[in-house]
């Protein structure tokens, strides 16, 4: 209750009871402005009542006889549209699976009615085996959209936060037509973390209603529809929920995480463009290798790139390497005394350099640099793979580019592969200084890494073409007949990562890296 609020008797005592608009002196009582909460909760309401996928527009008039008749002051004024704002629900997650394999299941909805049928979801994050993912939002015949499930583990990761980056593209003839973006956070908490320990940290940055009962007091929460509740009592406090179930089960128990995070549109760019086949490594096989060509030039876009010992099983490095003998290609035998992680190539102040992470040491023109000593690249060095036995893996440097490195193999696999180290998101330059290349490398064609995905760029006449699955390279500089495009960097063999795929096209039917 309150006291009597009528400027005109500033002295009356009276109390007014809730609801009441008079006093117990029948003093008028002035309506009290909407406070924060009641605005805010109107707000909430509002949006809960909107359509998860129609447009909500204005209603239209009825022009009758009657009405026609009215003045132009009397004529219903018009309401401007107010679409519903895009948002993912983001449902499936659940903490306690600490180190293992998880799934989340994000719907999307909102998105208008007049949007394109298909839709492009990428993710980056840490925890994302290869650091991105590409799916596809299909519209439904029921005019909603079919939900993505994207898996990652948190296998060997540090406990704590890590950002997922979400991208939703809408194309038109090739080109990005309307992006949305967000951003939202997961927990990966420590493995003797509790149930209560995890649902505290969850609901401190996720709950929009909180309600507290102390010393004595009730707390009551009527409707629960849209909302995340967090709800304490202490000190023989009384803390009711009612979530307004007719009837039937409510679950109340701490099974998987859900809630919704808002997608911003961003304005582009007029000629910004997406590639039709992004991917981080992919490879071009050539089915008649001539003399002294290469049936796999193998292509790498990674901002570090890890060489290592071939693994058809959860493999540690980006770029697998076998022992060649005379009799071919031997998994076994010599190429087990390579480490997973052999060495590490990147890109430094001076251009590139390459350290030694092994076990077994690396040979740069027959000389060890150390272990975690990083050293230049230069052009024609011989990297040696393993400093105790000659002659497992022999690499050359054949070119260094602006953009990149690349590799040739000169020992007993030259003729099996070669490898495109490039930098993503970098063009080449054409300056003579910024390039230098040897014979073998400059027959090669010229390409780079950009939106996405690969390009090959004719040098004659400047023209940019992307790579994909489709493309026929044949009418190409720089390409033999018999070659094409594989979207996965082993396209020879079934390489499986059981943490999760790598980067690959959303129409795969196998997770292959």
């Amino acid at each position: 209750m309150k006291k009597c609020s009528n400027p005109e008797h500033p002295h009356c005592t009276f109390w007014v009871l809730p609801g009441e608009s008079v006093c117990a002196g029948n003093h008028p009582q002035t309506a009290a402005p909407a406070s924060s909460y009641d605005l805010l909760n109107a707000a909430r309401s509002a949006r809960s009542e909107q359509s998860a996928t129609a447009d909500i527009r204005a209603p239209m008039p009825d022009m009758t006889s009657a009405q026609t008749s009215l003045a132009p002051s009397a004529t219903p004024a018009k309401v401007a549209y107010q679409p519903v704002q895009a948002h993912l629900h983001i449902s499936g997650f659940d903490p306690r699976a600490a180190g293992g394999r998880q799934t989340l299941k994000m719907e999307l909805r909102g998105m208008a009615a007049n949007c394109v049928p298909q839709l492009t979801l990428r993710l980056r994050s840490d925890l994302i085996p290869r650091g991105q993912v590409q799916h596809d939002f299909v519209r439904t015949t029921r005019g909603d959209w079919r939900p993505v499930f994207v898996e990652f583990s948190s296998r060997n990761k540090e406990h704590g936060q890590y950002q997922i980056e979400v991208e939703v593209q809408s194309h038109l003839d090739g080109a990005v037509a309307q992006k949305w973006v967000c951003t939202f956070v997961i927990l990966v908490p420590r493995r003797d973390a509790t149930l209560t320990e995890i649902h505290q940290i969850f609901l401190s940055t996720h709950k929009n209603v909180r309600v507290m009962a102390d010393d004595a007091s009730i707390a009551r929460v009527r409707g629960g529809d849209g909302y995340n509740l967090d709800v304490t009592a202490r000190n023989a406090g009384i803390a009711h929920v009612d979530l307004s179930a007719p009837q039937g089960k409510i679950d109340m128990g701490f099974t998987t995480i859900a809630w919704d995070e808002e997608l911003i549109e961003v304005d582009l760019p007029a000629d910004s463009h997406v590639h039709p086949h992004p991917t981080d490594a992919a490879c071009l096989v050539n089915a008649a290798p001539e003399a002294g060509a290469q049936r796999q030039i193998r292509l790498f876009a990674l901002a570090e790139c890890t060489l290592g010992r071939f693994e058809l099983v959860d493999p540690e490095a980006d770029v697998l390497l076998s022992h060649f003998s005379l009799d071919g290609q031997d998994n076994n035998g010599l190429t087990r005394r390579l480490s997973g992680r052999h060495a590490v190539i990147r890109r430094s102040q001076q251009g590139f350099e390459i350290e030694d992470v092994s076990r077994y040491g690396l040979l740069l023109d027959g000389v060890w640099p150390g272990k975690h000593k990083p050293v230049p690249l230069r052009l024609g060095m011989r990297i040696e793979m393993s400093a105790s036995i000659k002659g497992i893996v022999v690499l050359s440097v054949t070119a260094l580019l602006h953009h990149g490195v690349i590799l040739h193999r000169i020992d007993q696999g030259a003729h099996a592969e070669c490898f495109y180290l490039l930098t993503p998101e970098t063009p080449p330059v054409s300056q003579p200084q910024a390039n230098a290349s040897a014979p073998s490398a400059a027959a090669l064609p010229v390409l780079f890494h950009r939106d996405g995905g690969f390009w090959h760029l004719a040098p004659a006449s400047g023209k940019e073409t992307p790579l994909a699955p489709a493309t026929v390279l044949d009418k190409l500089s720089g390409f033999a007949r018999h070659n094409r495009f594989a979207s996965e960097p082993y396209p020879e063999c079934w390489i499986i990562r059981t943490e999760g795929a790598g980067l690959c096209d959303s129409t795969s039917a196998l997770l292959t890296a």
